[in-house]
């Protein structure tokens, strides 16, 4: 017997939220049993240690862009204490929840935050621009709360995902970005615009700049370097 039109509906709007909540590709175990990646640094964490007297370290935290970036840091911020504590295919929630352990615990000067386009691919499900602003101000309140200044990056561009084609975030990420300067403006927290400087007409990444359309290549980083560096002195100039 076919099935109702109205269950039909029922079951397909089930179905695409279900297939909106699925994780990436060979991320299942790991969301299961880690679904922050509270172990990813755990033990890097351990090693590092405080700051030296003097040092004022920054901690890079982000997704898979700021996870790829961490291994220029040697050329790009010679001689510079920073610290890389990204992991790839994170969204602003899982981000939250290990931002005690690997922002605050590391007692950080400044924190570069750099989130937000996962969350529009929906790698953990459906997600607003509230919902993702919400996580952002709470990671803010909670460095601000420990002294630590805040860096917030906008989300770079894309004009679409490889994993969710067919999304059309290009808007949505303006629409977050302009959110996060605004908020940034009255919040004692610097911008990082990252957008203007990467987007081409469509305002996608440009293509010399990336080989798969969202995360940055050498060259890419190479922009982005300077502009960070410039934030960073800024928030350092806010003590």
């Amino acid at each position: 017997m076919p099935l109702p039109r109205r269950l039909k509906v029922a079951l397909a709007v089930l179905a695409a939220c279900g297939a909106a909540a699925t994780p990436l590709a060979g991320q299942g175990d790991r969301l299961r049993d880690d679904w922050a990646s509270l172990a990813r640094y755990r033990d890097a964490n351990a090693q590092l240690g405080p700051p030296r007297a003097g040092e004022r370290r920054v901690v890079f935290y982000g997704n898979s862009i700021t996870d790829g970036w961490a291994r220029y840091f040697g050329t790009m911020f010679p001689n510079q204490p920073y610290v890389g504590r990204g992991v790839g295919g994170q969204t602003t929630p899982q981000m939250l929840v290990r931002f005690r352990q690997d922002v605050i615990a590391l007692e950080p000067a400044v924190v570069v935050i750099l989130a937000g386009t996962n969350d529009i691919a929906g790698n953990t499900g459906p997600a607003t621009q509230a919902m993702i602003a919400d996580n952002l101000i709470s990671m803010v309140e909670l460095a601000h709360a420990n002294g630590i200044r805040v860096v917030l990056s906008s989300v770079l561009p894309a004009y679409d995902y490889r994993w969710r084609p067919g999304l059309e975030p290009a808007g949505t990420i303006v629409a977050l970005n302009a959110w996060m300067r605004d908020y940034a403006a009255t919040h004692d927290v610097v911008y990082l615009d990252y957008h203007s400087a990467m987007a081409d007409e469509r305002q996608g990444l440009r293509a010399e700049l990336t080989e798969d359309g969202v995360h940055p290549n050498e060259a890419g980083y190479r922009v982005m370097a300077p502009l960070a560096e410039r934030a960073i002195t800024e928030a350092l100039r806010r003590d």
